[in-house]
C-alpha cells in the first residue's frame, strides 16, 4: 500500500510513452524523459538526469531481452562500445560529485548541455540518410579503412557517448545508432538499434548508480515512470520488426528539436 501510494499517473504515462519509443527506435529514454521530467514536471536537472539513468537501465534491460529473442545485437560492438563508455562514465561522474550540482549556474549550464546535446539528436536523426550517403561514398575513397581502425573507432565514440549519458543522460539513441551505421553500414537499423540498448543497460546503471550515490534520485518519482516504461518498451519492441523506420523518426526528430531549443531559450 506504501508503494502504490507513490504512485503519480502522469508520471507513469510518461514513462509507458517513453518505453514505447525506446523499444521502437532505440531513442527517447534520456531524449525525452529527461526534458519531460525538467520542463514539465520542475524536477531539478540534475535529479532528472539521476532519475532518469536508472529508469533507462532498467527499461532497456526488458528491451534487451526481446531483442536478444530477435537476434538483433552484435556483441562485438557492444564490447567495443563499452570498452570506451565504462572509464569515461565513472571519469564524468567524479567530476560532478566535486561540483555544487544544486547551484544555479551548474542548473542552467545542465540544461544548456542537455538543449544542445538534443538539437544534436534532432539534427542527426534529420539528416541520417544524407549521412549515410556521405559516409558510403568515403568508404569508397578510403578502403583502408580497417576492421582494427573501425574497433578504435568505436571504443572512441563510447567514450563520447559515456560522458555524454553522464551529463545529460542524452546521446546513446539517436546519436550513438547513427555512428554505428557509419561505421558498420552492412549492418541493418534493426541490429544497431539492439546493440545500443544492450550496450545502454551497464553504462546507464553504472552513471545511475553514480547519482544515486550523490543523492541524485528520486526513488518514488522511478517507480512510477517504471511502472509504465516496462510494458511500454516490450510493446515497442515487438512493434519495432513490423514498422517501417521512416513512420517514427521524422516525428520524433522534430519533438526533439522542439524540445531542445525550448531548454536553450529557457
Amino acid at each position: 500500500m506504501g508503494f502504490l501510494s507513490q504512485i503519480e499517473p502522469l508520471y507513469t504515462l510518461a514513462g509507458a510513452f517513453v518505453g514505447i519509443l525506446i523499444g521502437l527506435t532505440g531513442v527517447g529514454g534520456g531524449s525525452l524523459m529527461t526534458p519531460i521530467l525538467v520542463l514539465l514536471f520542475g524536477v531539478h536537472p540534475a535529479a532528472a538526469v539521476g532519475t532518469d539513468l536508472l529508469f533507462a537501465a532498467v527499461t532497456k534491460v526488458a528491451g534487451t531481452a526481446i531483442h536478444g529473442m530477435n537476434k538483433t545485437i552484435n556483441w562485438r560492438i557492444v564490447a567495443n562500445l563499452a570498452a570506451g563508455s565504462i572509464p569515461a562514465a565513472a571519469l564524468t561522474i567524479w567530476i560532478l560529485a566535486g561540483v555544487d550540482r544544486r547551484s544555479a549556474t551548474v542548473s542552467e549550464q545542465l540544461n544548456l548541455i542537455l538543449g544542445g546535446v538534443l538539437v544534436l539528436t534532432a539534427s542527426v536523426l534529420f539528416l541520417r540518410t544524407k549521412l549515410m550517403q556521405i559516409a558510403a561514398r568515403y568508404r569508397g575513397a578510403h578502403p583502408e579503412l580497417t576492421p582494427a581502425k573501425i574497433s578504435i573507432m568505436t571504443l572512441v565514440l563510447g567514450a563520447v557517448i559515456g560522458a555524454l549519458v553522464s551529463l545529460t543522460s542524452v546521446g546513446a539513441g539517436a546519436i550513438g545508432v547513427t555512428v554505428l551505421l557509419l561505421l558498420y553500414p552492412h549492418l541493418n537499423v534493426r541490429d544497431m538499434v539492439g546493440t545500443d540498448i544492450v550496450h545502454a543497460v551497464p553504462l546507464t546503471l553504472l552513471a545511475g548508480f553514480g547519482y544515486w550515490m550523490l543523492g541524485e534520485t528520486q526513488m518514488g518519482l522511478l517507480g512510477s515512470l517504471l511502472l509504465g516504461s516496462l510494458p511500454g518498451v516490450v510493446f515497442g519492441s515487438y512493434l519495432a520488426p513490423r514498422l517501417p523506420e521512416n513512420v517514427i523518426r521524422p516525428m520524433l526528430a522534430t519533438t526533439l528539436a522542439a524540445v531542445g531549443l525550448k531548454m536553450l531559450l529557457s
